[in-house]
C-alpha cells in the first residue's frame, strides 16, 4: 500500500485508494473528464482522467478503485494524472488503511473530556453535561468516532473529540486570565459547541453531510440537542440556558460565517476565539504534514482558508 501522504512529484502510482468524489467534467477545449478525488488514512488527493474512453469503470463516490497515473504538481499541490482508473475487487486492500484516525489515544482524551465536566460545579450545566457526555450511550459512541469536519480540520476518526477538547483547553486557558468570564459557562459551553456534528456528518468512510446537516447545519441541531436533554433537569435556569445556547449560536462569530448569531456576552467572544484558533492551527498542522515530503519547500503556495501565501517555519 502507497499510503498518499508519501506522494512525490513523478512518482508512478499502482495502487487501491477510496473515491470520495467522481465527477465528469467538461474541458474548455471540449469532450469531457473525470474529476477524482481519492482519500486514504494519511491524506487526499484530486485526481484528473484525461482521457475517460475505456478508461473508466463505473466509479462511483464510496467505492475502493485501483488506480494507475502519474503525481503531477499543479497550481503548488499534488495532483495525480490517471491514466486507468477501476473498481478494486475484494482482497486488493484492507479497509483499515483508509479510515484517517486521530495520532491521539481516543480512551485518554476522553476521560480528560470527562474530567473537565467534573469540574463544572453549577448543578445545573453540570447535569446536563452528565445526561450527554457520561448517561447517552449513543451519543458517546458517535462523539468518540466523528469526524469535526468534511474536509478542513480534524476531518478523521476521533477528530471532533480531538476539537471539543483542544477548544475546551483553550477556554480554560482564558477563563484563567479574564476573570469576567464564568468558568462553569464557558467549559459548558465548549464541550457543546460542536455536539450537532454527531448529526450533522456520516460516519466514516463516507464522512458526508446527512440530509440533516444539509438542510439545518450542526449549530441549530446542537441547540436542538440540548433542548432536547432540558426535561430531564427541572428547574433549569431560563436566562443561564440562553445564555448557553447563545454561546453555541455564536460560536462562528459572524453571520456570513454561518453563526445565526455574532457573540454578545463575553464569554460567546471568548469561545470563538477559542474555536478559531484551534481550527486554524490544526489546519496548519495538516498542510505541513501534507507537505512534509519535501523538506527544502517553505513557501507552501496561496491558501484559500488563509486569502494567504502560507510560508513553513523551521521548530
Amino acid at each position: 500500500m502507497r499510503f498518499i501522504n508519501t506522494f512525490q512529484d513523478g512518482d508512478d502510482i499502482n495502487g487501491v485508494y477510496l473515491c470520495k468524489s467522481a465527477i465528469i467534467r467538461e474541458k474548455k477545449n471540449g469532450g469531457d473528464y473525470l474529476d477524482i478525488k481519492l482519500f486514504d488514512r494519511t491524506g487526499e488527493v484530486d485526481g484528473k482522467v484525461w482521457d475517460i474512453n475505456g478508461s473508466v469503470g463505473d466509479v462511483t463516490p464510496g467505492m475502493f478503485v485501483r488506480v494507475v497515473g502519474k503525481v503531477i504538481t499543479y497550481n503548488n499541490a499534488l495532483q495525480l494524472k490517471i491514466a486507468n482508473v477501476r473498481k478494486a475487487e475484494e482482497g486488493e486492500y484492507l479497509e483499515v488503511d483508509y479510515v484517517p484516525a486521530s495520532e491521539y489515544n481516543i480512551d485518554d482524551m476522553y476521560k480528560t473530556l470527562l474530567a473537565y465536566v467534573n469540574s463544572v460545579t453549577e448543578p445545573h450545566l453540570k447535569a446536563l453535561l452528565e445526561e450527554f457526555f457520561v448517561k447517552d450511550k449513543e451519543f458517546i459512541s458517535k462523539f468518540r468516532k466523528s469526524s469535526a469536519a468534511k474536509t478542513m480540520h480534524h476531518a478523521f476518526v476521533g477528530g471532533l473529540l480531538e476539537h471539543t477538547l483542544s477548544v475546551t483547553q483553550n477556554c480554560k486557558f482564558f477563563a484563567e486570565k479574564y476573570k469576567q468570564l464564568n468558568y462553569d459557562l464557558i467549559i459548558t459551553a465548549a464541550l457543546f459547541h460542536d455536539i450537532g456534528k454527531t448529526r450533522e456528518l456520516t460516519s466514516f468512510p463516507s464522512n458526508d453531510y446527512s440530509d440533516e446537516g444539509n438542510l439545518l447545519g450542526h449549530i441549530v441541531m446542537g441547540v436542538t440537542m440540548l433542548n432536547e436533554k432540558l426535561p430531564a433537569i427541572p428547574d433549569f435556569p431560563k436566562l443561564l440556558f440562553d445564555e448557553l445556547c447563545h454561546c453555541i449560536l455564536a460560536h462562528h462569530g459572524k453571520l456570513e460565517f454561518g453563526s445565526p448569531k455574532t457573540p454578545a456576552i463575553a464569554e460567546a467572544f471568548a469561545l470563538n476565539f477559542a474555536d478559531d484558533l484551534d481550527a486554524k492551527m490544526e489546519t496548519l498542522k495538516e498542510l505541513f504534514k501534507a507537505n512534509s515530503a519535501n523538506t527544502q519547500l517553505e513557501w507552501l503556495g496561496y491558501q484559500r482558508s488563509f486569502e494567504s501565501n502560507i510560508r513553513r517555519t523551521k521548530v
